[in-house]
């Protein structure tokens, strides 16, 4: 019976890595679309929360009052700037300045939204459920703390959309910043992405 060549072991240490590098690419792959499918139900939600600004913007504007016409105005400028933001954002959406630009640019139209309306506004828990304020004392100090969004639009749809959106991308960042997977991803350029705040 003849010998192996020397070299059978390096090709197998070489397949073994080959079949571990695919596997933890696949893997890192199958949490980075989670997080993009995430992002595209945001980003449903969003626009109907727009939508119903903008519908409601449109009632307002036709008659309003001389001191709500800068408000209204305010709101109409803030709804066209998220807007245009969602529109870039589906480029790319877990680049984190991308994020980060339309969570300011919402906040800002939100915060303008409750200045017109203060009384129109809902606020959900990310399972869905009416939030009610929570206090400090319940949370650890340093904790990163998600409080939920007063929504225009009467539905936790937006805000459930954003808890799945930001778990997916915890788990996407947790993934790639562990060591083994952490070769893998800066080989591939993979980033960790930005939640919405």
């Amino acid at each position: 019976m003849p010998d192996l060549p020397d070299s059978w072991p390096y090709w197998i240490a070489g397949a073994i890595a080959l079949f571990w590098f695919v596997g933890a690419y696949n893997r890192l792959m199958r949490l980075r679309s989670s997080a993009l499918n995430a992002y595209a139900v945001l980003d449903a939600a969003l626009v109907r929360q727009l939508d119903f600004v903008l519908a409601r913007a449109a009632q307002d504007g036709q008659e309003p009052p001389a001191p709500e016409q800068s408000a209204a105005a305010s709101l109409q400028a803030a709804a066209n700037q998220l807007s245009t933001l969602l529109a870039a954002t589906r480029l790319r959406p877990l680049e984190p300045k991308s994020i980060a630009a339309m969570s300011t640019a919402m906040h800002v139209m939100l915060t303008a939204w409750q200045s017109l309306h203060p009384d129109a506004v809902v606020s959900f828990d990310a399972d869905g459920t009416l939030s009610r304020p929570a206090t400090l004392e319940d949370h650890a100090e340093g904790a990163e703390v998600s409080l939920p969004i007063a929504w225009p639009e009467p539905s936790a749809a937006a805000e459930m959309a954003r808890g799945h959106f930001n778990a997916a991308v915890a788990e996407y960042n947790a993934a790639i910043a562990v060591f083994p997977a952490l070769l893998v991803a800066w080989i591939m350029q993979l980033r960790p992405a930005a939640p919405l705040r």
